[in-house]
């Protein structure tokens, strides 16, 4: 799988509140496993000032961190998001993390890029507020956010820039969009991870122990679960087919954060289910070849 053809390998960029919860961990290990991304860096992304006023910061150190626990440090790029969300709909906010997405959207290459948002959209937003021929490029933005289906309400990655999120569905470039309803139910189990994860070197160990953490730090009462809700972000490209999906006219959202179904906008594709046993189960094969020396890591270039 190292050896894959050049027209083979999907371009990621990775762009995750690392530090904001116990999943996107998960995620970014995964998609650092994966031989078919052709892996052009990492984005450390805010998650608004509620639970911390660094939150930029703090996902960077996660970034990092996981990094040097693979022993990878040194070999991905790694960019600083935005410390904050737009201020309006107009005004971008830069920042490393914008500028390589725009530098990697007008590289010369046939393939389309694909970046990942496992939380808010503010870094998309503020590349194309910054570079409007991003519009015409082969841009695909995967985005784990936004309520339930036609009515939408309060969800976590959307309420932290909402005037992100409308500057990208009124865009012209692909969204790939993974509700809530559908990233809810990629749950897994403490005996589950501690099973197939926790025996898994250093860095499957620190997965389940910093879920655990999180998960008695943060919850009251009896809890034994966890939703890896950012890891569909990587099925929907490996697995196209791996759910339903349907393109619907692009939304935009209102400060309460409904859908405001306008039919104003080109079309994104909207996942309603996923296979969750693709996505999981291929993780768990990853970290156990990974942990007996198998190669098998993405391209990092």
């Amino acid at each position: 799988m190292s050896n894959l053809p050049f027209n083979k390998r999907a371009r990621l960029i990775l762009n995750t509140d690392a530090k904001n919860e116990a999943d996107d961990q998960f995620t970014i290990v995964h998609a650092l496993l994966t031989p078919t991304f052709d892996f052009h860096g990492i984005i450390a992304a805010h998650f608004g000032d509620h639970r911390s006023k660094t939150s930029m910061q703090d996902s960077r150190i996660e970034i990092d961190h996981l990094l040097e626990l693979m022993n990878l440090s040194g070999r991905i790029p790694v960019a600083d998001g935005a410390a904050k969300a737009l201020p309006d709909e107009n005004t971008p906010v830069p920042s490393p993390g914008a500028q390589l997405i725009i530098d990697q959207a007008m590289r010369d290459d046939d393939r389309p890029l694909y970046v990942a948002f496992l939380g808010p959209l503010t870094d998309m937003a503020s590349a194309l507020l910054m570079e409007p021929r991003l519009n015409e490029r082969q841009v695909i933005c995967v985005w784990i956010g936004g309520g339930v289906w036609p009515s939408g309400g309060r969800e976590f990655n959307l309420m932290n820039d909402i005037a992100a999120a409308n500057v990208v569905m009124r865009s012209k470039i692909q969204v790939w969009q993974i509700p809530s309803t559908v990233y809810r139910m990629m749950a897994v189990s403490y005996a589950e991870l501690q099973e197939r994860c926790e025996d898994k070197g250093a860095v499957g160990k620190y997965l389940v122990d910093q879920l655990i953490e999180w998960n008695l730090r943060v919850h009251q009462g009896p809890i034994e679960h966890r939703s890896l809700g950012d890891t569909p972000a990587l099925s929907v490209i490996l697995n196209p087919m791996g759910g339903v999906s349907e393109w619907r006219p692009a939304p935009e959202f209102s400060p309460q954060m409904h859908y405001i179904h306008n039919g104003q906008n080109r079309p994104i594709k909207v996942y309603d289910t996923i296979d969750v046993r693709y996505i999981l189960e291929d993780f768990y094969a990853k970290l156990a070849r990974f942990n007996r020396g198998v190669q098998g890591l993405a391209n990092f270039g």
